[in-house]
């Protein structure tokens, strides 16, 4: 019974307390189990399977590459379509983007390698649209490469393949399907082996 002149809610405030002392420990670990989940699904959806670290999901996979149509930096005229027939790579990335400056002389090693066959990947770099063509020119001017390099003008493409950090890289097929989305920085070897893999597969179907 509450004394006389005390305030009626300071027993109900009191009463209250040793409740939330039970429940915020709950919630803590509610939050935990939580971001816990929500890492977990970020580290599989990112990674792959364990024998293919680097290669990531897409709704792409299996499906026609979307509509890629533009004007290399040198003035030629792309059309993606146009390419059926020839296994292509598409290299995204950024002039100042650090990883893609670390990958890129394995690129030039990758190029390299596919000139020796007779019927080698072709490889196409798509720059984002905050890279003038002077960036990018000056990029591959500083570095070497001789391969098509083309600008996402206006984002779209770069939204079309679900690219939103760089460097990403896909390979499509002759039949100009998307086989392999690698998300990162990649080496020459690993993407060579990735497209004799395709290959062989393409070759078995």
């Amino acid at each position: 019974m509450s004394e006389p002149g005390a305030d009626p809610g300071a027993e109900l405030e009191l009463g209250a307390a040793p409740s939330r002392r039970r429940i915020a420990p709950i919630i803590v670990l509610a939050v935990a189990a939580v971001l816990a989940g929500l890492f977990w699904v970020l580290a599989v959806s990112r990674s792959g399977t364990a024998d293919e670290l680097g290669v990531v999901d897409s709704q792409l996979i299996g499906r026609p590459a979307p509509s890629l149509r533009g004007t290399t930096i040198d003035g030629e005229p792309f059309d993606l379509a146009r390419r059926k027939g020839s296994w292509v790579v598409l290299n995204f990335f950024q002039s100042d983007c650090v990883p893609c400056k670390a990958e890129h002389p394995e690129l030039v090693k990758f190029v390299e390698q596919q000139a020796t066959f007779d019927n080698g990947a072709e490889l196409y770099t798509i720059a984002q649209d905050i890279d003038s063509e002077a960036d990018v020119r000056a990029f591959f001017d500083e570095r070497g490469g001789a391969w098509p390099a083309l600008r996402d003008e206006d984002g779209l493409v770069y939204v079309s393949f679900g690219v939103s950090q760089v460097p990403e890289t896909f390979i499509v097929d002759p039949d100009g399907v998307v086989r392999v989305r690698w998300a990162g920085q990649v080496d020459a070897i690993t993407l060579s082996q990735l497209v004799q893999q395709q290959r062989d597969l393409y070759e078995a179907s």
